[in-house]
């Protein structure tokens, strides 16, 4: 806690507050494409689990098949 106290002094706040544009134009942009690719990811997550669920059901349509073809 005492190492933070010390650092203090060195913080930089420009007296100029245009300073802070470019900042906050690279910290929205940021955050937007931080959106962007959850929503993708989330869009993707769901197909692939339209997919798994799809070869699921195949797949115990396959085995009940199967097992309908064993029990005459």
């Amino acid at each position: 806690m005492l190492d933070v106290l010390l650092l203090m002094p060195f913080l930089y706040f420009p007296e100029d507050k245009s300073q802070y544009i470019p900042s906050v134009l690279w910290l929205l942009a940021i955050i937007l494409l931080c959106v962007l690719f959850f929503r993708w990811l989330k869009k993707y997550s769901q197909k692939e689990q339209m997919k798994t669920k799809e070869l699921e059901e195949r797949i115990l349509r396959e085995r009940q098949q199967e097992n309908e073809k064993e029990r005459p």
